[in-house]
């Protein structure tokens, strides 16, 4: 009988010993004693406003210091849309650090998704309109579209173009949208070559014919082929009334 009751005290003891430290970490007892009166939030911001990250702060600090759970703040900064990765720390006695990275987009990439400027795969945020020129292909193959791109812009920079889409088929072959609409087929093979001497021709190929340029084929060994946009029909004139 003694010794069930030597083991009752000794749990007790513990017990008056442990609970207070318990209650005191989740925030139970003491939380107006210990709390969090400085948030610090870095980071360059571009789409992830400083307010929505307080706003997702708040609720993890109203119980004090102690009962900041670190690992489930961070796991819920970073499912905000834009977030690339997330740190957070405790400063000894009342503040929280947040160090944030987001994602910066270079791109859309296919459905749903879009490519930052350092080739990662990102999913698109719902609802986001974005004018950011659209790039396809697969996704082992993203480091290549960016090269291509950032190849082929500047060739039409000084023609007062921009690129619209910049494709490539699982088979190696480039296609390109330009901002005016017109489709540019370049094929496998010294891409770069092919859209080079087409670029320097363009302005000599429109001159030459009043029409649009809607498509041009340049898989081809020693040129390429042209589809111009058939202009609309001419409205009539209107037939002169006879005066009377």
């Amino acid at each position: 009988m003694n010794a069930l009751l030597r083991i009752a005290a000794w749990i007790l003891a513990v017990t008056l010993v442990v609970a207070p430290g318990v209650a005191v970490l989740n925030g139970w007892i003491a939380g107006s004693r210990f709390p969090m009166r400085q948030l610090v939030v870095t980071g360059e911001f571009r789409q992830v406003s400083d307010a929505r990250v307080r706003s997702e702060v708040l609720p993890y600090v109203q119980r004090g210091f102690f009962a900041v759970d670190l690992a489930t703040l961070r796991s819920r900064l970073a499912r905000l849309d834009w977030v690339k990765s997330v740190d957070v720390r405790k400063r000894w006695p009342d503040r929280l650090e947040v160090a944030l990275v987001e994602y910066k987009p270079l791109a859309r990439w296919g459905e749903g998704r879009m490519l930052s400027e350092n080739g990662e795969i990102f999913p698109a945020p719902r609802g986001h309109v974005s004018r950011l020129p659209l790039f396809t292909g697969p996704d082992d193959r993203a480091a290549e579209v960016m090269a291509f791109h950032s190849q082929a812009k500047p060739l039409f920079l000084g023609l007062g173009l921009q690129l619209r889409e910049v494709r490539l088929s699982a088979r190696g072959s480039w296609a390109l949208t330009l901002s005016d609409g017109t489709a540019i087929e370049v094929g496998r093979g010294d891409p770069e070559l092919k859209l080079a001497r087409f670029v320097r021709m363009l302005p000599r190929l429109e001159a030459g014919d009043p029409r649009k340029l809607a498509r041009a084929d340049l898989r081809y060994t020693n040129g390429f082929a042209l589809t111009w946009a058939v202009p609309p029909p001419t409205p009539p004139a209107p037939a002169a009334q006879a005066r009377s």
